[in-house]
Protein backbone atom coordinates (compact mmCIF):
# COMPACT_ATOMS: atom_id res chain seq x y z
CA UNK A 1 0.00 0.00 0.00
CA UNK A 2 1.57 3.90 -0.86
CA UNK A 3 1.54 5.71 1.95
CA UNK A 4 0.02 9.18 1.62
CA UNK A 5 2.72 12.02 0.61
CA UNK A 6 0.79 13.97 3.36
CA UNK A 7 3.05 11.79 5.77
CA UNK A 8 6.22 13.11 3.74
CA UNK A 9 5.05 16.56 3.71
CA UNK A 10 4.86 16.62 7.29
CA UNK A 11 8.29 16.21 7.45
CA UNK A 12 9.82 19.27 6.07
CA UNK A 13 9.65 17.83 2.13
CA UNK A 14 9.11 20.50 -0.09
CA UNK A 15 5.43 20.51 -1.80
CA UNK A 16 6.76 20.55 -5.21
CA UNK A 17 8.56 17.12 -4.56
CA UNK A 18 5.79 15.32 -2.41
CA UNK A 19 3.52 16.14 -5.91
CA UNK A 20 6.22 14.99 -7.86
CA UNK A 21 6.59 11.69 -6.08
CA UNK A 22 2.56 11.36 -6.45
CA UNK A 23 2.66 12.07 -10.48
CA UNK A 24 5.74 9.47 -10.37
CA UNK A 25 3.50 7.38 -8.55
CA UNK A 26 0.35 7.12 -10.61
CA UNK A 27 -1.02 3.92 -11.78
CA UNK A 28 -0.40 3.24 -15.47
CA UNK A 29 -3.84 3.04 -17.18
CA UNK A 30 -5.63 5.93 -15.42
CA UNK A 31 -7.24 7.20 -12.09
CA UNK A 32 -10.32 8.50 -10.40
CA UNK A 33 -10.68 11.71 -8.05
CA UNK A 34 -11.46 9.33 -5.07
CA UNK A 35 -8.11 7.21 -5.41
CA UNK A 36 -6.03 10.82 -5.64
CA UNK A 37 -7.70 11.42 -2.24
CA UNK A 38 -6.90 8.50 -0.99
CA UNK A 39 -3.35 8.61 -1.85
CA UNK A 40 -3.01 12.72 -0.36
CA UNK A 41 -5.07 11.47 3.04
CA UNK A 42 -7.89 13.66 4.51
CA UNK A 43 -5.52 16.18 6.23
CA UNK A 44 -3.53 16.36 2.85
CA UNK A 45 -7.36 18.45 0.53
CA UNK A 46 -4.92 21.46 0.50
CA UNK A 47 -2.12 19.57 -1.33
CA UNK A 48 -4.51 17.94 -3.70
CA UNK A 49 -5.85 21.49 -4.20
CA UNK A 50 -2.60 22.27 -5.40
CA UNK A 51 -2.37 19.46 -7.59
CA UNK A 52 -5.61 19.81 -9.14
CA UNK A 53 -4.75 23.46 -10.48
CA UNK A 54 -1.94 22.59 -12.14
CA UNK A 55 -3.54 21.10 -15.32
CA UNK A 56 -4.63 24.64 -15.71
CA UNK A 57 -1.26 26.20 -16.02
CA UNK A 58 0.11 25.21 -19.09
CA UNK A 59 -2.23 26.02 -22.16
CA UNK A 60 -3.20 21.92 -22.80
CA UNK A 61 -6.87 20.79 -22.24
CA UNK A 62 -7.93 17.59 -20.81
CA UNK A 63 -11.46 16.65 -21.90
CA UNK A 64 -13.91 16.76 -18.85
CA UNK A 65 -10.76 18.05 -16.31
CA UNK A 66 -12.27 21.41 -15.97
CA UNK A 67 -15.94 20.06 -14.42
CA UNK A 68 -14.19 17.21 -12.48
CA UNK A 69 -11.50 19.18 -10.46
CA UNK A 70 -13.38 22.20 -10.46
CA UNK A 71 -15.85 20.41 -8.76
CA UNK A 72 -13.31 18.80 -6.59
CA UNK A 73 -11.80 21.88 -5.93
CA UNK A 74 -14.90 23.51 -4.44
CA UNK A 75 -15.92 20.68 -2.57
CA UNK A 76 -12.83 21.18 -0.84
CA UNK A 77 -13.47 24.40 0.00
CA UNK A 78 -16.92 24.03 1.04
CA UNK A 79 -15.87 21.60 2.96
CA UNK A 80 -13.38 23.46 5.08
CA UNK A 81 -15.88 26.07 5.46
CA UNK A 82 -18.49 24.16 7.04
CA UNK A 83 -15.81 22.28 9.29
CA UNK A 84 -17.21 18.59 7.94
CA UNK A 85 -15.37 15.83 5.89
CA UNK A 86 -15.28 16.20 2.42
CA UNK A 87 -17.84 14.29 0.33
CA UNK A 88 -17.94 13.99 -3.54
CA UNK A 89 -20.27 12.91 -5.45
CA UNK A 90 -19.99 9.22 -6.88
CA UNK A 91 -20.34 10.48 -10.59
CA UNK A 92 -17.44 12.34 -10.07
CA UNK A 93 -15.45 10.69 -7.37
CA UNK A 94 -15.37 7.75 -9.83
CA UNK A 95 -14.58 9.29 -13.01
CA UNK A 96 -11.24 8.22 -14.81
CA UNK A 97 -8.56 10.54 -15.96
CA UNK A 98 -6.18 8.91 -17.97
CA UNK A 99 -2.70 8.96 -16.52
CA UNK A 100 -0.92 9.27 -20.14
CA UNK A 101 -2.78 12.62 -20.49
CA UNK A 102 -2.70 13.61 -16.86
CA UNK A 103 1.19 12.85 -16.15
CA UNK A 104 2.59 14.90 -18.89
CA UNK A 105 0.38 17.94 -18.04
CA UNK A 106 1.24 17.87 -14.40
CA UNK A 107 4.94 17.49 -15.10
CA UNK A 108 5.15 20.83 -17.72
CA UNK A 109 3.04 22.59 -14.78
CA UNK A 110 5.21 21.15 -11.68
CA UNK A 111 7.65 24.50 -12.80
CA UNK A 112 4.97 27.04 -12.14
CA UNK A 113 4.62 25.51 -8.56
CA UNK A 114 8.55 25.74 -7.80
CA UNK A 115 8.39 29.42 -8.61
CA UNK A 116 5.88 30.21 -6.26
CA UNK A 117 6.83 27.74 -3.44
CA UNK A 118 10.59 29.30 -3.86
CA UNK A 119 8.66 32.83 -2.80
CA UNK A 120 7.26 31.50 -0.31
CA UNK A 121 8.24 31.95 3.06
CA UNK A 122 6.35 30.67 6.55
CA UNK A 123 4.95 33.04 8.52
CA UNK A 124 4.09 36.10 7.23
CA UNK A 125 1.48 38.13 7.44
CA UNK A 126 0.39 36.04 10.38
CA UNK A 127 -2.72 37.64 10.64
CA UNK A 128 -3.75 37.04 7.23
CA UNK A 129 -3.31 32.85 8.49
CA UNK A 130 -5.19 33.19 11.68
CA UNK A 131 -8.10 31.32 13.40
CA UNK A 132 -11.34 31.91 13.32
CA UNK A 133 -12.92 34.68 11.10
CA UNK A 134 -9.51 34.98 8.96
CA UNK A 135 -9.70 31.44 8.39
CA UNK A 136 -13.08 31.30 7.07
CA UNK A 137 -12.35 34.16 4.77
CA UNK A 138 -9.25 32.32 3.62
CA UNK A 139 -12.16 29.20 2.68
CA UNK A 140 -14.67 31.38 1.58
CA UNK A 141 -12.09 32.55 -1.32
CA UNK A 142 -11.00 28.66 -2.00
CA UNK A 143 -14.72 28.26 -2.94
CA UNK A 144 -14.49 31.67 -4.91
CA UNK A 145 -11.38 30.63 -6.71
CA UNK A 146 -13.04 27.58 -7.60
CA UNK A 147 -16.25 28.87 -8.85
CA UNK A 148 -14.60 30.91 -11.36
CA UNK A 149 -12.56 28.14 -12.68
CA UNK A 150 -15.47 25.89 -13.55
CA UNK A 151 -16.80 29.44 -15.42
CA UNK A 152 -17.65 28.48 -18.81
CA UNK A 153 -15.20 30.51 -20.36
CA UNK A 154 -12.71 27.09 -20.90
CA UNK A 155 -11.71 28.44 -24.83
CA UNK A 156 -10.91 31.75 -24.16
CA UNK A 157 -7.12 32.17 -23.29
CA UNK A 158 -6.48 32.36 -19.66
CA UNK A 159 -9.91 31.69 -18.52
CA UNK A 160 -8.77 28.72 -16.20
CA UNK A 161 -4.94 30.17 -15.79
CA UNK A 162 -6.04 33.62 -13.83
CA UNK A 163 -8.02 31.22 -10.83
CA UNK A 164 -5.87 28.20 -11.46
CA UNK A 165 -2.81 30.48 -10.23
CA UNK A 166 -5.09 32.13 -7.30
CA UNK A 167 -6.10 28.92 -6.23
CA UNK A 168 -2.44 27.80 -6.01
CA UNK A 169 -1.49 30.69 -4.37
CA UNK A 170 -4.08 30.71 -1.74
CA UNK A 171 -3.07 26.42 -0.95
CA UNK A 172 0.34 27.07 -0.51
CA UNK A 173 -0.15 30.31 1.49
CA UNK A 174 -2.36 27.92 3.76
CA UNK A 175 0.11 24.97 3.43
CA UNK A 176 2.63 26.95 4.44
CA UNK A 177 1.31 29.66 6.81
CA UNK A 178 1.84 32.06 4.30
CA UNK A 179 0.08 35.14 4.71
CA UNK A 180 1.77 36.62 1.30
CA UNK A 181 0.67 33.94 -0.93
CA UNK A 182 -2.70 34.12 0.52
CA UNK A 183 -3.19 37.92 -0.27
CA UNK A 184 -1.57 36.98 -3.10
CA UNK A 185 -4.51 34.08 -3.83
CA UNK A 186 -7.18 37.28 -2.97
CA UNK A 187 -5.46 39.43 -5.58
CA UNK A 188 -5.72 36.28 -8.02
CA UNK A 189 -9.06 36.44 -7.42
CA UNK A 190 -10.27 40.09 -8.06
CA UNK A 191 -7.79 40.28 -11.14
CA UNK A 192 -10.05 36.68 -12.87
CA UNK A 193 -13.25 38.80 -12.07
CA UNK A 194 -12.04 41.66 -13.75
CA UNK A 195 -11.25 39.66 -16.60
CA UNK A 196 -14.09 38.05 -16.94
CA UNK A 197 -16.23 41.30 -16.64
CA UNK A 198 -14.22 42.58 -19.96
CA UNK A 199 -14.81 39.51 -21.61
CA UNK A 200 -18.84 39.51 -20.84
CA UNK A 201 -18.47 43.38 -21.52
CA UNK A 202 -16.61 43.04 -24.64
CA UNK A 203 -18.99 39.87 -25.84
CA UNK A 204 -21.90 41.81 -24.97
CA UNK A 205 -20.59 45.16 -27.36
CA UNK A 206 -19.18 42.69 -30.14
CA UNK A 207 -23.16 41.19 -30.13
CA UNK A 208 -24.94 44.55 -29.96
CA UNK A 209 -22.94 45.65 -32.54
CA UNK A 210 -23.47 42.35 -34.88
CA UNK A 211 -27.52 42.67 -34.40
CA UNK A 212 -27.52 46.61 -34.90
CA UNK A 213 -25.72 45.71 -38.50
CA UNK A 214 -28.00 42.82 -39.14
CA UNK A 215 -31.10 45.29 -37.82
CA UNK A 216 -29.60 48.41 -40.23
Amino acid sequence: MIEPPETTLMHGQPISQTIRSLVRSLPPTGITLGELIHRVGSDGLLLLTALLTLVFLIPVSIPGVSTVFGAAILLIGVSRVLGRELWIPSRIKHRTIRTGKLRPVLRKALPWLQKIERVSRPNRIRWLVADGVVERMNNASLVLGAVLLMMPFGMIPFSNTFPAIALLFLAIGLLQRDGVCVLLGYIGNAATIAYFAILVTGGGLAVREVFGRLAA
